[in-house]
């Protein structure tokens, strides 16, 4: 039914486009702002649907696929589609860009125009880098989409924000040098930019490790796995509450993707053979960055360090696969991890995006994102405190919740490696509980700690129904995974049995 409109381009294309629009109406009602914001958001979420709607669980294949020529001297092609990994994070973009304009209604109040258009071009840019099958076209996408970020934590950000957002642009396009300088030796070797034909192409150990540790590079800092990590928490605090959001639930998420995309299928014998390595630092990020999060007195810096230790479990659930097929040679298993680490992207998008958006709430009202500030919010906020002590158990993985659910599958491959890999692993569970809800119990519990929070407000509707959406976003994941899971299984499958077979 779907097939023959280009669903992707107009995911792309629609908010770029709507983001101009919104541009050229800066000088004109700051509600027509708000309201063109709103309309181009929700429209590309709409367009988007079909794509899960109009989606073959049973096909590997690319799919609602579209092909231009680009720059046909140099065999560079307009080459979009999607699969199993891919179409699942396209709506989660989709979606959480409504949440941040909404977010964003009554709160910014300076250069809205500047601010909506930001995200909404965003959006696009984020949707580009998912739908690509073109390396150069992923690269443009890559690259363009860290601009609005850039704009967004440096015009809209808290005292420190011109620091931050330097310091994320460096990080992040530093690591992008080395995936440029693969993508090009891979255009040497197949004469082509196309990515499914540089999955194809048989590589030497050599030319493999030194992609592999440049990959590893270029996507790691991205996600961010231990030690690459410290842009995050400072690119966090400062940002404004929608910058927060759409860093955590999409652009924490595009590392994992690259390894998914790139990394593992281009260079499985060096990814099976440095695996240790990988594991390691997801581990060291699970249980360390765990216990900095412990000590933190800001909460968006606890919940950004709390970021850092769930995405640990998507790179030990990607990576583990290696030692199990090692070991056991059990398919299952392996997949188990891989859908794991994906539910875990799409879980952590929700409860993360949440938490950010419920410190937000608060801070819009008191100004101050310091837990000391904070104390006896039920007793002024009941019905906010309710979301957040919700989205707070989602975090420590607390069963019925989708936080539980990817977590549970990577620790379950896990042990199928090694009893030690799964217990570290596991130990977010109780360093998760310790860390968010000694937070949890600070601010929302206990007497009115001030006369400031005496004089709190509860949630007014827009905030009631942003909140609730994500609410039922996370029970329903929690309790109904399989929506999710059933678009994955012939992607994972066929991910599988291609980073198996050696290239050497």
């Amino acid at each position: 039914m779907f097939d023959n409109l280009p669903l992707l381009s107009l995911v792309i294309w629609l908010p770029i486009i709507g983001g101009i629009v919104v541009l050229f109406a800066s000088r004109g009602e700051i509600g027509l702002q708000r309201l063109l914001a709103l309309a181009f958001s929700v429209a590309t979420f709409l367009i988007s649907i079909p794509l899960y709607t109009g989606f073959d669980v049973n096909t590997p294949q690319m799919q609602f696929t579209e092909l231009a020529a680009w720059i046909p001297s140099f065999n560079v092609n307009y080459s979009l589609g999607v699969d199993g990994f891919s179409m699942p994070l396209i709506l989660l973009t989709t979606f959480f860009t409504v949440i941040v304009v909404i977010a964003g209604w009554e709160v910014i109040k300076k250069h809205v125009a500047q601010y909506m258009a930001a995200f909404l071009i965003m959006e696009g840019l984020m949707n580009g880098v998912f739908a690509s099958l073109d390396s150069v076209l992923f690269y443009v996408f890559w690259e363009a989409m860290l601009i609005p970020m850039f704009i967004v934590i440096g015009v809209w950000g808290g005292q420190r924000r011109v620091y931050a957002a330097i310091k994320f642009f460096l990080y992040t396009f530093l690591g992008s040098v080395l995936l440029l300088v693969s993508i090009l030796y891979l255009y040497f070797e197949t004469g082509s930019f196309a990515i499914l034909d540089f999955h194809a192409q048989s590589l030497g150990m050599t030319a493999q490790t030194l992609m592999f540790f440049a990959f590893l590079i270029a996507f790691a800092v991205k996600v961010p796995m231990w030690p690459v990590h410290t842009w995050l928490p400072d690119a966090h605090v400062e940002a404004p509450t929608g910058g927060s959001v759409i860093l955590a639930a999409i652009m924490l998420k595009l590392g994992a993707y690259g390894f998914i995309r790139f990394l593992l299928p281009i260079v499985p014998d060096a990814a099976a053979e440095f695996d240790w390595l990988v594991i390691t630092l997801s581990l060291i990020a699970v249980v360390y960055i765990a216990l900095v999060a412990l000590v933190q007195e800001d909460m968006k810096k606890l919940i950004a360090y709390s970021s850092i230790a769930h995405m640990g479990f998507v790179t030990l659930g990607l990576f583990v696969v290696f030692s199990i097929f090692r070991q056991t040679g059990d398919v299952a298993g392996a997949a188990l991890g891989v859908e794991g680490a994906m539910v875990q992207m799409i879980s952590h998008g929700f409860i993360s995006g949440a938490l950010f958006l419920c410190v937000g709430v608060m801070y819009d009202r008191m100004h101050s994102r310091r837990i000391s500030d904070y104390g006896g919010v039920i007793n002024t906020m009941p019905m906010f405190a309710g979301f957040m002590v919700l989205f707070a158990l989602a975090n420590t993985g607390l069963p019925g919740t989708s936080g539980f659910v990817g977590e549970f599958m990577v620790i379950l491959s896990a042990f199928q490696v090694n009893f030690w890999i799964a217990f570290l692993a596991a130990s977010t569970l109780i360093f998760g509980a310790a860390y968010t809800l000694w937070m949890v119990k600070r601010v929302i519990f206990g007497d009115i700690a001030n006369d400031n929070v005496a004089k709190l407000s509860d949630v007014n509707s827009r905030e009631f129904w942003m909140l609730a959406v994500l609410a039922i976003a996370v029970i329903l994941l929690g309790v109904w995974p399989a929506p999710l899971v059933d678009v994955m299984h012939s992607s994972v499958d066929h991910f599988l049995n291609h980073i198996v077979n050696s290239k050497l």
